[in-house]
């Protein structure tokens, strides 16, 4: 595991914190791409990315701190500003929030803008979890035999804490978890998941389906990528045997399912159709 890149002088270039800023760069350039497409003017998707990055990161470092909340308690100043300790749903959340609050005033529907940024979206969030796999942030999952099983030993959270006083660690000699335990990788997982719903998405944009079909389609997919990772994962179970990101990709694949069938039932109530874009005006013409 690298958590630190490299340095240039007294700056360290931490992985995690790289590939972040990737993930906002590379979504940004296609979702302005495709925001173009759609009749809008570039602008518009700078600022959205730019909501997304502040509520984003905002949002996911709020809800990481409540899913922690004895650490938190323990070591506030440390776990705020930790290079680590970001938790997405939460990102996720209070960026759309944002965002719908953006172009309300910009009385551009949501779902419109959401269509256009599910790919960007799906692609952001594996690119991020490299971040996570190069950090060893404690995202990775449950021990295994498997072949492809990953050294998380150099990471920032060792499994030997990370697993302490579970029950995965009454299966170790002295309830202990070696740190050099081969684990799951399950940031690459979602990586790879990620890049395919990325592309799945990418091929059916132009599809022609009514307006929010694509966003609900992503807000599927992505749930039950998450809900199936989580099984081999480390974390606190809520209800019904289920840790709180499963209930939250459950509450997505409904409003994702739910959302197709009325968007199909209603489809005049997802119309809309842009203005064309303004041409800079030239006070010099040709004769």
């Amino acid at each position: 595991m690298y958590p630190e890149l490299f340095k240039l002088g007294p700056l360290t270039v931490y992985s995690y914190g790289f590939m972040l800023a990737m993930a906002f760069i590379i979504s940004s350039y296609i979702l302005t791409k495709e925001v173009e497409r759609k009749g809008l003017e570039a602008n518009i998707a700078s600022e959205i990315t730019l909501l997304a990055i502040i509520f984003g990161i905002a949002g996911s470092k709020v809800f990481n701190l409540f899913e922690n909340w004895n650490d938190f308690l323990a070591d506030p100043f440390g776990m705020i500003f930790s290079a680590g300790g970001l938790t997405f749903y939460g990102g996720l959340i209070l960026a759309i929030l944002a965002i719908m609050v953006f172009l309300k005033r910009k009385k551009i529907p949501f779902l419109y803008i959401a269509d256009a940024a599910s790919p960007s979206l799906a692609l952001a969030y594996g690119i991020g979890r490299i971040g996570c796999h190069l950090a060893g942030d404690g995202d990775y999952g449950l021990p295994t035999s498997l072949p492809w099983g990953f050294n998380y030993e150099n990471g920032i959270v060792k499994p030997s804490l990370m697993f302490q006083g579970s029950d995965i660690a009454k299966n170790f000699p002295n309830g202990i978890v070696p740190d050099n335990t081969l684990l799951h990788p399950t940031p690459l997982y979602e990586f790879l998941v990620g890049v395919a719903i990325f592309f799945v998405l990418w091929r059916l944009r132009k599809k022609g389906y009514h307006m929010g079909i694509l966003f609900m389609m992503y807000l599927i997919f992505s749930g039950i990528a998450r809900f199936f990772v989580e099984f081999i994962r480390l974390n606190p179970l809520l209800l019904f045997d289920l840790s709180e990101a499963q209930l939250i990709s459950l509450i997505l694949i409904v409003i994702g399912i739910v959302g197709i069938f009325f968007i199909n039932r209603f489809p005049d109530r997802f119309k809309f159709v842009s203005a064309p874009i303004k041409q800079p005006s030239s006070k010099h013409t040709k004769k």
